[in-house]
């Protein structure tokens, strides 16, 4: 958020009339938007930012390198994946190398611009700007994970899940809470996505135990 209070959303797109047209949109609906043509550009915008949007070919390679390279140092903005590119294998290389959404070329601006904010309220608007529970703390602002003291490397999934977890403490939510809230509404209710992110923060928050299965609800952030 800025000292105005409007969350910053960051654009990257080397097509000048497009990101033109995509940054007054979202100032639009009261956003603050900065702009970057290429990765080298995206790089160096400074934090804090609320949400990402990433056109996948640049002129200094695919954003989902990018975007991947950054997971692995902690990054964890959500991300907004924009690109012609349509086919299921390039929106799960997408969402596998840290994006959030992914929305397909010629979109509609409304479309675009209730994803972003949709990402913007995941990344924690209204909420502490910084969730602590036992030797847990998760920083809002900076999108940031540390356990001990010693920050964490987490997916942007990684991250929504455990925000929303550190949210509401010692509470039970349920699987399908967290699919509504940390997932697009593509989401098939049904597969097992919400588990494979658990199971995943679980190694990466390592012992003891943090997040606890409750038989038959979901899952619940508890020191024991």
């Amino acid at each position: 958020m800025t000292a105005t209070g409007q969350a910053r959303v960051m654009v990257v797109e080397d097509d000048e009339d497009l990101r033109v047209a995509v940054a007054a949109e979202l100032r639009a609906a009261g956003l603050d938007v900065v702009v970057a043509d290429d990765l080298a550009g995206a790089g160096r915008v400074p934090p804090p930012l609320a949400c990402a949007v990433y056109d996948r070919m640049l002129p200094d390679g695919d954003a989902i390198t990018h975007v991947h390279q950054r997971r692995q140092s902690g990054w964890a903005v959500p991300v907004l994946f924009l690109t012609a590119r349509d086919t299921l294998a390039d929106r799960v290389d997408g969402f596998s190398h840290g994006g959030d959404d992914y929305l397909v070329k010629p979109f509609a601006p409304g479309e675009l611009t209730a994803r972003v904010l949709a990402l913007c309220r995941r990344a924690g608007a209204g909420r502490p700007s910084v969730l602590r529970h036992a030797d847990l703390e998760v920083d809002c602002a900076r999108r940031e994970v540390r356990r001990g003291g010693v920050l964490l490397t987490l997916s942007g999934k990684e991250f929504a899940v455990l925000e929303y977890l550190a949210a509401r403490p010692e509470q039970a939510v349920p699987r399908a809470e967290l699919l509504e809230h940390c997932w697009d509404a593509e989401a098939d209710p049904m597969s097992n996505v919400v588990d494979v992110v658990v199971r995943r923060l679980r190694r990466k928050l390592r012992e003891p135990e943090l997040i606890h299965t409750v038989r038959g609800r979901g899952y619940r952030l508890a020191a024991s």
